[in-house]
């Protein structure tokens, strides 16, 4: 076994040597064809084998070391050129799972539509896919309105190509020798800031309908336009996304919302009439020009937290989606006679269960969400321990920040977010000098319990 293992070793190290030699000695032409692809050389794209991962490229450098092709795919490819720093690096290649795994010690086999494999080194994963093909829409399982259930099979380098979505994710880089191969002249659509769909537009967003949000988001985050000729068939397909099961349409709703550019992917959804399978009551709230400045600013915010780096809660932009909706149907029970936090706990589950037969936003959200908007009436109480009571709750800073978004968009007094501002950061003394004459309900003075005939008479009489 030592012996073997040695030999292995040896092969793999004259083999980086090799490629070594080749990338420093090698002289390669700018584009050349490869089959149908064209192999565009370092010197015309100049991304460089140090913008990929070191993970990534022992995963490369070791399936191709065991006889396999390997390549970075997909949007990492595609961000690098585009100057963008990729937050994760894919690697596609001709061996089957079980091959990958037996190259790596850490290497674990996951999924079961379609198995992929999770290569771990230290805290980075490397996600390697087997090369597949798209079946044909007679060979595929679909159903009545032609969306694919299931097509997967393995197939070559050019057919998995072929079955991605955009030319400009269908580019395969190879840190050994530093050269893209592209089969569908998505380098040059990068290049001229077009994003594209791959074959007949029409027949991709029936296969799967969440091809047309994908449209959306990755236009709004990448900065590019989509050709004329995929943007076509969405104004009469959009209604296909009512086919899409909701646990999928959350996922690709929650990446658009996380991408660092939901201000823009919203305003596109909105342009295409894409957000009436998503969040249906949105354009009820945009209607109205102080809930279309509150959403505006809660997405502003979420952008410019994800741009420094901080961290984003999908609980709280979900809130901020729906408060206005919520606002309005609370507003609604208490006018019609119903206390206030009744009305409030009525308003909330009336607005969840009507956005959750449209956009499966997971239950363990409800909890943070609801919690947010409770809290919100209680920043009206500023008198007696109740500002001290409410400093002290896990989610008063969330709260406290849900408040200020209220205040920019004009709902919400500023003056009460200054107070509460202030409060949070000053000292004993000055916080029992801001606390205000408690307005709060008049306490129901408590009856004393009327002692038993036991121990009445057990009292002394005078």
């Amino acid at each position: 076994m030592p012996r073997r293992r040695a030999c292995r070793d040896l092969n793999y190290s004259e083999s980086m040597i090799k490629r070594l030699i080749k990338r420093v000695f090698g002289k390669v032409s700018p584009a050349r064809q490869v089959g149908r692809a064209q192999g565009i050389a370092f010197a015309q794209h100049k991304v460089g084998r140090d913008g990929i991962s070191d993970s990534a490229q022992r995963v490369t450098d070791g399936l191709q070391a065991a006889g396999f092709q390997a390549y970075v795919v997909g949007g990492a490819v595609r961000d690098l050129l585009l100057g963008c720093k990729p937050k994760d690096f894919d690697v596609a290649t001709n061996a089957t799972p079980e091959q990958v795994r037996r190259v790596f010690r850490r290497a674990r086999i996951i999924g079961r539509r379609f198995k992929l494999v999770h290569v771990m080194f230290g805290n980075e994963t490397v996600e390697v896919s087997t090369f597949r093909r798209a079946m044909e829409v007679d060979e595929a399982e679909t159903d009545a309105h032609g969306r694919i259930l299931r097509d997967n099979e393995f197939g070559d380098m050019e057919q998995d190509a072929a079955r991605r979505d955009f030319t400009a994710n269908a580019l395969f880089y190879d840190p050994a020798t530093q050269e893209i191969i592209d089969y569908h002249h998505g380098y040059d659509d990068i290049r001229a800031n077009v994003l594209r769909m791959i074959g007949d537009p029409e027949v991709r967003y029936r296969e799967d309908p969440v091809r047309m949000l994908r449209a959306v988001r990755l236009a709004a985050k990448l900065g590019m336009k989509i050709d004329s000729a995929s943007v076509a068939p969405i104004a009469k397909m959009k209604e296909l996304l009512r086919n899409v099961p909701e646990a999928r349409l959350f996922d690709e709703m929650l990446k658009l919302l996380l991408s660092g550019h939901a201000l823009a992917c919203i305003k596109k959804l909105r342009a295409k009439g894409l957000h009436h399978g998503l969040l249906p009551m949105l354009d009820v709230i945009l209607e109205q020009p102080m809930g279309e400045k509150f959403v505006m600013a809660a997405l502003h915010n979420t952008d410019q937290r994800i741009a420094e780096g901080k961290p984003t809660s999908p609980a709280f932009l979900f809130a901020a989606l729906l408060w206005h909706e919520v606002l309005a149907a609370w507003n609604a029970k208490q006018a019609a006679g119903e206390r206030p936090i009744a009305a409030l706990h009525e308003a909330m589950d009336d607005v969840l269960a009507r956005q959750r037969a449209q956009l499966a936003i997971p239950r363990r959200y409800d909890t943070v969400m609801k919690e947010l908007w409770l809290l919100q009436p209680r920043f009206e109480q500023r008198g007696g321990q109740r500002p001290f009571r409410l400093l002290v709750l896990p989610r008063f800073r969330a709260a406290y920040d849900f408040l200020l978004l209220r205040c920019e968009s004009g709902e919400a007094d500023p003056v009460l977010g200054e107070w509460w501002t202030e409060f949070q950061h000053a000292d004993e003394a000055r916080r029992t000098e801001m606390l205000q004459p408690d307005n709060g309900a008049p306490k129901k003075r408590r009856r004393r319990k009327k002692p038993s005939a036991a121990v009445q008479g057990e009292l002394p009489i005078d």
